[in-house]
């Protein structure tokens, strides 16, 4: 992939529960099922092998598809930070980045999500087509993020994802 533009999204939430909570839905294969990309209902696969290197796999059926998202895992500091990639084979060749920083605060902890998007160009395209879809996919993104991360809160504050997306 040649040709290509990055956006950076940016995130932050505030969660009513300790910074190693937060820090565990995301790599329990248990909690990822019911939040991450997928729901406990629709998921297909969640597994993962948590280590520096290591991998994750989420695969959920919606209207009889399924849909992959795979990566892995660059960097764990437990409780305070996770670096991993981002992809979606199925329906492109881009690798993002997906950082996650937690900081406790008096009352529970802040994560600060930012994804590193790449945005491939077609043939042919103006700045102006790549200024739509460098903002279609930081918007689309951060839509997705926004419904996931309702899930995540609901999860680590109360043991429930009653969310349905």
């Amino acid at each position: 992939m040649s040709n290509y533009s990055k956006t950076t999204l940016r995130m932050t939430r505030n969660v009513d529960v300790a910074s190693e909570k937060v820090f565990d839905a995301w790599l329990n294969p248990e909690m990822m099922k019911k939040w991450l990309f997928t729901l406990e209902g629709t998921n297909q696969v969640a597994k993962n092998n948590p280590e520096v290197g290591g991998t994750w796999e989420i695969v959920d059926r919606r209207d009889g598809k399924d849909y992959r998202a795979i990566g892995e895992y660059l960097e764990i500091n437990p409780s305070k930070k996770l670096v991993f990639t981002f992809e979606m084979p199925q329906f492109s060749e881009t690798v993002d980045t997906i950082t996650i920083n937690l900081n406790e605060l008096p009352q529970g902890c802040e994560m600060i999500f930012t994804q590193e998007i790449i945005v491939p160009h077609e043939e042919n395209w103006t700045k102006a087509d790549i200024e739509k879809a460098l903002k279609e996919s930081h918007d689309g993104s951060e839509h997705g993020w926004n419904l996931m991360f309702m899930g995540l809160k609901e999860l680590v504050e109360t043991g429930k994802n009653s969310y349905q997306g």
